[in-house]
């Protein structure tokens, strides 16, 4: 890796990714996944974006990583057009899947050596890459388990882990706490936690709570469309009910709390 390489991604993270859309529209034949969507995410910022099932959050982070095309309007992440520049935005990313996409039959050093060939890392990179993620997600005891052995909780610390081989400015986590007890969500939390102001964070929830716990700016999304963005704590208040009343013109629609 040439310095002025290295200088490049040390800016990177230290600055974060920001994300900008502008009247976003994803089509699904007559049906519209995301509608006319303008939002911003801005760098360093832990932000959640918030909606039931099918208000178009996947679909938007589809885009984001440039596995979608939009069907109208603009997206750019670091400044870049993931539909034009995928290879580029994906070097910038790490995404946390889910834990049923992971492979049950590999042992977690397996995945982590196949995914860092994958990003590009060998040799030395690789085993520091690999090293250093091990430690930080506690997964020195269970290295060389397999991945279908390990309880929900540890699948999630794997999913983790390998979004960060990279070491990416931008970090999307859809979802990371579904199907977990108390005690595993709360040390995935934990985790989510420390990630802030370190590099930019986009947090896929429809846990109230886990956003006002971990993000400090949100986007709530209902049908594809905008209904509520800003602060966190006015945006959802402190209350366990979240009311929002989207009749009418979408960038109109105010929450409120029952």
């Amino acid at each position: 890796m040439s310095s002025s390489t290295s200088e490049t991604q040390r800016a990177d993270q230290t600055e974060g990714v920001e994300i900008r859309a502008r009247d976003l529209t994803r089509r699904f034949g007559s049906h519209v996944a995301v509608d006319k969507l303008t939002l911003e995410v801005s760098p360093l910022t832990c932000f959640g974006l918030l909606g039931a099932n099918g208000a178009g959050k996947t679909t938007f982070i589809r885009m984001v990583t440039g596995f979608l095309l939009p069907s109208d309007g603009e997206l750019l992440v670091g400044g870049v057009s993931p539909a034009a520049y995928p290879d580029e935005v994906n070097k910038k990313l790490g995404f946390v899947m889910e834990t049923s996409r992971l492979y049950p039959e590999l042992r977690v050093i397996g995945l982590l050596n196949f995914l860092a060939g994958a990003r590009g890392l060998s040799g030395a990179a690789a085993r520091t890459a690999i090293e250093a993620v091990i430690e930080r997600f506690h997964l020195e005891g269970v290295a060389k388990r397999l991945i279908g052995n390990l309880s929900k909780g540890y699948q999630q610390r794997v999913s983790l882990a390998q979004a960060f081989l990279h070491d990416p400015p931008l970090v999307i986590v859809d979802e990371p706490t579904g199907g977990l007890d108390p005690v595993q969500r709360g040390e995935v939390q934990e985790i989510l936690r420390d990630l802030r102001g370190e590099r930019t964070v986009v947090l896929c929830t429809h846990d109230l709570e886990e956003a006002r716990s971990l993000t400090s700016r949100v986007a709530v999304l209902n049908a594809g469309k905008l209904v509520a963005a800003g602060d966190t704590q006015t945006v959802l208040g402190s209350s366990d009910t979240l009311a929002l009343f989207a009749s009418g013109d979408p960038a109109q629609a105010t929450p409120e709390t029952a």
